[in-house]
């Protein structure tokens, strides 16, 4: 404009990525900055309603480390918490985690002092086994009801003795071991869990499937007489100014990619699965071995079982990118798998003498604070490092064999493995797009929750009051959400300082927005 002796004063910039023109709205959205563009207004300035007064209270819609780290930034700033989690206990996945990368801490040795915190703390009311089921109103004054099943289980007078456990008849797949375990229908989900005390298992527990006329075993067990099976359901209705989502992830179901014979070889094993593999509050108390097969006394067949007595492997194949960077599954990088699979490497090499691993990748991704030293510390300490894709796992002669490509010397290689660990990417945790749509907040095209700009407002949605923190926003490590739930706590608290709630964009429409625009231009 300058080089055709234009004014430049006169020129108007309009970026409809930080102001949310995406999703349904993208059009009216798009046309509503370049209007106020046009008049030199700031958009926000038209956009946003003006704030409404804000309750002081805050709802958490989550229990993984994102929500913990909120509920305790927001309450120990002396505001009331309502901490919303689906599952018995808090924790998330980090729960599951026997290392974190690079450091190689103890997961829970971070995650629990939080856990005990939150269960303790005066300004935090935990919902275990709750689901927020419909949200109205306006921000600053939203209207929340939480339906939150029976427990059957007293949290306050349990003492976790087990005695409840040992008479129990019925065993399903531990879902907190990633299924390598089994569990009672009356549980804890693991030994540090909050609230720490036992729950039923509704969809298993014969006394509740046959009404009453079968098993209540544990019921005259228990010492303290605080089991009762005829416990419902209960409606909580709560009034909050913000809203947090921290929802989290769940794994890409990975028996989809049949190539690597997820479900069909039984020591090929996902991410989650070798984590609990590893751990030392897993089913082998920490030693990696692989599967052994058992005759199962009840239904007579042969099933293959972890045992602390089975067999090391001697040699492990780890491949990256199983469903990530993939236009048939996910075509977005995961983003921690490339660590904790090194991590994973490093740990098969501390817990297994003389074990050959095997690290398939396509790159490596190693971007965080200290993550390429960690990368090159797995390397020196003799990983295969075999840059290029893993396309098939198989069997031959009743040998695993992976086979896949070596690029650094442009040739097909395989090698017979014993064990193999799937890297497998990360999707939205189920339930998404149920709060999407009853929250109004936008997703993006993967499906994970959107922020109102990913440069400039990486925590805020276009729907005032509400936040994403932690998984559900997009794939990332701890430490980064860790960082974003801190950010979004601080939001909050802003707010409450302030005393007003923000409008969310939203709420008004194209012609809405002009016409305040020209009030203020005016």
């Amino acid at each position: 404009m300058a080089m055709t002796g234009g004014n430049t004063d006169e020129i108007r910039l309009a970026s409809f990525r930080e102001h949310g023109a995406k999703g349904e709205n993208a059009m009216d959205r798009a046309k509503a900055i370049v209007a106020c563009a046009t008049m030199g207004i700031p958009f926000p300035l038209a956009a946003v309603p003006g704030g409404n007064p804000v309750n002081h209270a805050t709802l958490i819609i989550g229990g993984g480390i994102a929500g913990i780290q909120s509920a305790l930034e927001i309450a120990n700033a002396g505001k009331q918490v309502f901490l919303v989690e689906q599952t018995g206990t808090i924790g998330g996945h980090m729960a599951m985690f026997d290392k974190t990368f690079p450091t190689l801490d103890c997961a829970a040795c971070i995650l629990t002092p939080k856990m005990v915190s939150v269960g303790q703390h005066e300004m935090i009311r935990l919902l275990t086994r709750s689901k927020v089921v419909t949200v109205t109103g306006i921000p600053g004054a939203y209207r929340v009801k939480i339906k939150q099943k029976a427990r059957y289980v007293d949290v306050k007078s349990c003492v976790a003795c087990n005695q409840c456990v040992e008479v129990c008849p019925v065993k399903v797949r531990s879902e907190f071991d990633a299924g390598i375990s089994l569990r009672k229908a009356i549980y804890i989900p693991f030994s540090q869990a909050v609230p720490n005390a036992y729950l039923i298992d509704e969809t298993n527990c014969t006394y509740i499937l046959s009404e009453g006329q079968k098993c209540g075993a544990c019921v005259k067990k228990c010492p303290k007489e605080c089991i009762n099976l005829n416990e419902s359901d209960q409606t909580i209705d709560i009034e909050v100014g913000n809203i947090i989502l921290a929802t989290g992830y769940e794994l890409l179901d990975v028996s989809k990619i049949e190539q690597y014979g997820y479900g069909v070889f039984p020591n090929v094993l996902t991410s989650l699965e070798f984590e609990r593999l590893t751990n030392a509050s897993g089913t082998t108390g920490g030693r990696i071995v692989t599967k052994t097969k058992q005759i199962n006394e009840k239904t007579g067949k042969e099933e293959w079982i972890f045992s602390p007595e089975g067999i090391p492997p001697q040699n492990v194949a780890l491949i990256h990118c199983v469903g990530s960077r993939n236009k048939k599954y996910n075509p977005y990088c995961s983003r921690v798998c490339c660590m904790y699979s090194l991590k994973f490497a490093h740990l098969i090499k501390e817990k297994v003498p003389n074990v050959n691993v095997y690290e398939f990748y396509i790159d490596m991704r190693a971007f965080g604070k200290g993550y390429e030293e960690f990368a090159e510390r797995i390397k020196q300490e003799g990983t295969f490092v075999v840059r290029g894709h893993s396309a098939s796992v198989a069997m031959h002669n009743d040998r695993m064999v992976v086979r896949g490509e070596d690029i650094f010397n442009d040739r097909l290689v395989e090698f017979n493995v014993d064990m193999v660990v799937l890297a497998v990417g990360l999707v939205p945790s189920p339930g998404t797009e149920e709060i999407s749509r009853m929250l109004g907040v936008q997703r993006d095209n993967d499906g994970w929750f959107s922020e109102l700009d990913y440069n400039g407002n990486p925590t805020d949605t276009d729907r005032g009051g509400i936040y994403v923190a932690g998984m559900c926003q997009a794939p990332k490590d701890i430490p980064d959400t860790v960082a974003q739930a801190s950010a979004v706590a601080a939001g909050v608290l802003g707010s409450l300082t302030s005393g007003k709630g923000i409008g969310h964009m939203s709420s008004l429409s194209l012609s809405e927005i002009e016409s305040r625009a020209k009030k203020i231009h005016a």
